[in-house]
């Protein structure tokens, strides 16, 4: 009997832009490393030698002239997946991304489809050194005209990243460095979202609604289980930052009636504040408690041997069940 082993984020991200690629020749990727290396999280591996540097090309050292060139790539009719090598360096392409692509749609009066897919490596948790342990995606949620995806599951991330190259509008496209080559995952409900960009109840539960994203999620389901006899977790993984499936959410509050948010980037301002505020305006009828937050406090990411200490992990998050829930 032959074992197979479960796919990590990386090879499923793979098999996802292969796919892609022999399937629709507009299909075209731009990054720093991406071709002969395979990029720096080797995501790309094999994709130069099967499809060629005309459609695996390999970038200069500069992440607005990788977007540049693919915004101008995607109005010829091309569909540019580009790579930022880490989540620290997006910024030098916010101009490009910001100011440029999320506007194009609207600027051409809708009639341009702007097929634009902007993949970031994300998060902390592998000891890395300064401006390659960003969480930032707030900033592109709160940008009118972008599509945000963070997927937690290797599987549902090579689907969301189909969606996001075929949809026509700009999309940045997060992905969990913890998870790259991560196996151990822990189980969770095989449950379609109830629209391609939904939210999807990873456990249900019956005592409390915990929504996440990301590899955060992975913790969030180790303390469920750890919980599991005490307090009956559901758990929430939202998918999409933007648009977000905030109606899901509220569908599993009005079961549990208490709502605890957790994501790795900081608290303030992000996007555990929007999904409070708009649970606490919708739902409130349904809540028992005040919606929580649990994230890092806002300070600059830290060196590698106290990392530990600002990122949350299923310890901070059994406290806070057993708060809310006590």
């Amino acid at each position: 009997m032959t074992m197979t082993r479960p796919q990590c984020l990386a090879e499923s991200l793979n098999d996802a832009l292969r796919g892609l690629m022999d399937d629709d020749a507009s299909v075209v990727l731009i990054g720093q490393d991406i071709g002969r290396l395979g990029g720096v999280f080797r995501v790309t591996r094999g994709l130069q030698e099967r499809f060629g540097p005309g459609r695996v090309r390999d970038a200069v050292l500069a992440e607005s002239s990788i977007v540049g060139q693919a915004i101008g790539m995607s109005i010829a009719g091309l569909k540019p997946i580009c790579e930022i090598q880490f989540d620290g360096f997006v910024y030098l392409a916010m101009n490009q991304i910001v100011t440029q692509a999320a506007r194009m749609p609207a600027r051409w009066n809708g009639e341009l489809d702007l097929h634009l897919v902007v993949r970031v490596p994300v998060g902390g948790g592998i000891r890395a050194v300064e401006h390659h342990s960003e969480s930032n995606e707030a900033l592109f949620a709160h940008t009118p005209g972008l599509h945000v995806a963070y997927p937690s599951d290797p599987g549902d991330a090579a689907a969301m990243l189909e969606q996001a190259c075929r949809l026509g509008s700009p999309v940045v496209f997060f992905e969990p460095k913890r998870l790259y080559w991560n196996r151990r995952r822990r189980a969770r409900l095989d449950v379609e979202p109830a629209s391609p960009f939904g939210a999807r109840v990873a456990r249900h539960g019956s005592h409390i609604t915990v929504a996440g994203y990301g590899a955060v999620l992975e913790d969030v389901l180790e303390a469920a289980d750890a919980l599991a006899g005490t307090v009956d977790v559901e758990v929430v993984d939202l998918r999409w930052i933007a648009p977000m499936d905030v109606d899901t959410v509220i569908a599993s509050v009005a079961r549990t009636r208490r709502l605890l948010v957790v994501h790795e980037a900081v608290g303030f301002c992000g996007v555990g504040a929007e999904l409070a505020a708009t649970v606490s305006e919708r739902a409130w009828h349904h809540l028992s408690g005040p919606v929580r937050r649990l994230a890092p406090r806002r300070a600059t990411y830290p060196p590698a041997d106290r990392e530990n200490d600002h990122l949350i992990g299923p310890a901070e998050i059994i406290h806070a069940i057993e708060e809310m829930c006590g």
